[in-house]
């Protein structure tokens, strides 16, 4: 797979969440609107290469259909070094909890919500730190 592309409501707002907040690197823009597309915007985590592609579409663009956060898509998930450390800091830079934290998860897994509503899973690899 190369990337995963989701659908924003507003694209400055979603490219700062993920860029400010998650790390990712803008890699490209376009703006197809001459065929009745949007505007995308290819974001990159220098880690792991992967890729997310967020898509805006004007109203009246025949992909420019109402919004419904998720639309199928479950979540997108970005491993992190320390999950409770990671859930706190997005949190406290504007992320919307969602109510699963490190402290349900035994400290690997927490989910919060991008400006649109989409699930971010952050999660670590290694067993997390045992906290006094």
């Amino acid at each position: 797979m190369k990337y995963v592309g989701i659908r924003v409501t507003d694209l400055e707002r979603s490219v700062r969440f993920y860029t400010e907040l998650l790390g990712l690197k803008e890699e490209k823009r376009r703006d197809t609107s001459e065929w009745g597309g949007g505007t995308w915007v290819l974001l990159k985590d220098e880690t792991s290469g992967a890729q997310l592609e967020l898509n805006w579409y004007a109203p009246g663009s025949r992909f420019g259909t109402p919004y419904v956060p998720g639309e199928g898509l479950d979540h997108v998930g970005f491993v992190v070094d320390d999950a409770e450390a990671a859930y706190t800091d997005l949190v406290s830079k504007g992320a919307q909890p969602t109510g699963i934290t490190p402290k349900e998860t035994d400290g690997w897994v927490a989910y919060v919500k991008d400006p649109d509503g989409n699930w971010i899973e952050i999660f670590q690899l290694t067993p997390p730190k045992t906290r006094p």
